[in-house]
């Protein structure tokens, strides 16, 4: 019974191996472009987070949860570019530039 088990998690685990390379795939030469209200100096009103980057994506054609956005030194709150990390499996991270605009103010 144990080697059976053993098998059908070594196949579960290929298979999300091969499907997190696929979406890795994706990645390759995508940058994300978001615009934000922001002040004259480049200071964001508010933040960018990982929920905020996690929508973008996905609307932007890259399906990507909340939950895979590392942001290590915490939300963006300048205009610019950054680069976030997206942990898309145990051995795969991808890092994804993130273009900040300001918002045209009228």
């Amino acid at each position: 019974k144990f080697e059976t088990r053993r098998a059908e998690l070594e196949k579960v685990q290929r298979e999300q191996l091969a499907g997190a390379e696929a979406r890795k795939a994706g990645f390759e030469g995508f940058k994300l472009t978001i615009t934000a209200k922001a002040g004259s100096e480049g200071k964001l009103f508010g933040s960018i987070g990982t929920t905020d980057i996690a929508e973008a994506a996905t609307a932007a054609g890259q399906k990507l949860a909340r939950s895979e956005v590392r942001m290590p030194n915490g939300p963006l709150r300048s205009v610019g570019e950054h680069v976030v990390t997206v942990h898309l499996h145990t051995d795969i991270n991808v890092d994804l530039p993130v273009i900040i605009l300001a918002e045209e103010q009228a």
